[in-house]
């Protein structure tokens, strides 16, 4: 899949300091990252605080998200969870006609075991009319998907076509990036890892940081890509004290106040999150009036 080459972001869900959601925002959010040479964008994954959205929400999301977008990038909806015949049933109820792929959490809390994981994507697989992205998260889901489930998923089902590698795990990456069929992508889930893991042999990153930070960033990723390692490395290290920053004090708190920053929209977020302590705004806004 060509068009998941490169830098996908994470797409936040901007909140009015009511808590609503913040339609004008989010409209500048999309255009931001279009003007600024990112390659896709990913609708309602975590980032996008998903788990605290109503379902209308959700709905009037995805539909702002595709108007604004109006096929100048390529689509990825985030559609997961630990109820395996509930994700089946999403998806079948879904339209799903402006979207490219699905991106899909391994099950989280439940933590099945490898052969567990296998069946919940099979069953997934089975039903899905659009490609699948496996999305590999430990820190959340409680759960790693070893390499051999990845890659006995990958070479049994023709439409899943790539995995969102967030184990934070360089050797992990690259046991992936070694085993795979040809035509499978292992994408980056991880920002600061995700130079090495397209030096290594990756296909890109879905990315938070880049959704602040997208010009250098999707430039990064393109000279690693080419293997230009002088001028990727150069941006990776322009840009990672902030990386470390936004994750400080949990996602999308951090990647929400450089936004604010930056004037695309607030830094609200809604409960059980809370919005970045003043310490850690303090290092973010001085970032970036140094960048």
């Amino acid at each position: 899949m060509k068009e998941l080459l490169g830098t996908g972001v994470a797409l936040v869900t901007p909140f009015n300091e009511d808590k609503s959601v913040d339609f004008v925002g989010l409209e500048r959010l999309v255009n931001f990252q279009i003007e600024n040479g990112v390659n896709y964008l990913v609708v309602l994954g975590t980032t996008g605080e998903p788990a605290t959205l109503t379902a209308a929400e959700k709905d009037q999301v995805k539909a702002t998200i595709i108007r604004v977008n109006n096929g100048r990038l390529p689509l990825v909806i985030g559609i997961g969870g630990n109820n395996t015949m509930a994700v089946i049933d999403e998806i079948k109820n879904s339209d799903l006609s402006a979207f490219a792929a699905i991106l899909s959490v391994s099950p989280y809390y439940n933590k099945p075991t490898q052969e567990g994981i296998y069946q919940h994507f099979k069953a997934i697989a089975g039903v899905s009319p659009k490609p699948i992205i496996l999305y590999n998260v430990p820190g959340r889901t409680g759960k790693n998907i070893e390499p051999n489930t990845v890659l006995r998923l990958a070479n049994e089902f023709k439409n899943i076509v790539a995995v969102k590698e967030a184990a934070g795990d360089l050797v992990q990456a690259m046991r992936l990036i070694e085993g795979k069929p040809s035509n499978f992508m292992v994408i980056s889930g991880d920002d600061m890892i995700a130079l090495p893991m397209v030096l290594a042999g990756g296909s890109g990153v879905i990315s938070v940081i880049g959704q602040g930070l997208p010009k250098d960033f999707s430039r990064m990723i393109q000279h690693g890509l080419k293997g230009d390692v002088k001028n990727a490395n150069f941006l990776h290290y322009k840009i990672m004290d902030s990386i470390d920053y936004i994750f400080e004090e949990c996602n999308p708190s951090g990647i929400k106040v450089l936004l604010a920053k930056v004037g695309i929209c607030s830094s609200e977020v809604r409960l059980p999150l809370v919005k970045a302590s003043e310490i850690l705004k303090g290092k973010i806004n001085n970032f970036i009036d140094n960048y």
